[in-house]
């Protein structure tokens, strides 16, 4: 035997399913979309402070014994291996983008002393500082909502360098 019910429209709870799934995974996807743009933000700095140290040492090597071999003093050949190694990171950082003037420090020193003679290395250390995305400037001016990720990196100058 065939029991008919009445129909009596939908009951209050029906469809609610389909909401609280809806709702729930706006509240964990949203997170987690900007957890994986911030954290390849912050890996896209860590490859770039990287490439800008190592391109940067090896661009002050370069510039120091080019300007030796012409017949520049040594504190002259430093000073344009220090801006070779200047110009080669902010264009190593920028290719990462970011802004080289507001986001990079570079510093190039070298060890053992005298720079640019055979034997020593020319050592960079390149900072970047990653700002969080989607924070307004206005609010980065009160809180540091940034990270500093850096590399350090040291390239040989060969024996063959007409040095000090």
């Amino acid at each position: 035997m065939v029991k008919w019910r009445r129909w009596r429209g939908p009951r209050p709870d029906e469809g609610s399913a389909i909401v609280e799934f809806l709702g729930m995974s706006l509240l964990l996807l949203v997170p987690l979309l900007y957890l994986v743009v911030a954290l390849s933000r912050i890996q896209a700095g860590a490859y770039g402070a990287e490439f800008a140290a190592r391109e940067s040492s090896r661009g002050a090597v370069v510039a120091g014994i080019q300007s030796l071999e012409r017949g520049t003093s040594l504190d002259q050949a430093v000073a344009a291996a220090t801006r070779r190694g200047g110009a080669v990171a902010a264009l190593a950082v920028e290719d990462f983008g970011f802004d080289a003037d507001r986001s990079a420090h570079v510093t190039l020193g070298c060890t053992p002393q005298p720079c640019l003679s055979p034997g020593s290395d020319m050592v960079a250390t390149v900072e970047v500082t990653v700002d969080l995305p989607g924070v307004p400037g206005f609010v980065r001016g009160w809180l540091p909502l940034g990270v500093t990720v850096s590399s350090t990196s040291a390239s040989a100058v060969d024996g063959f360098a007409s040095g000090s």
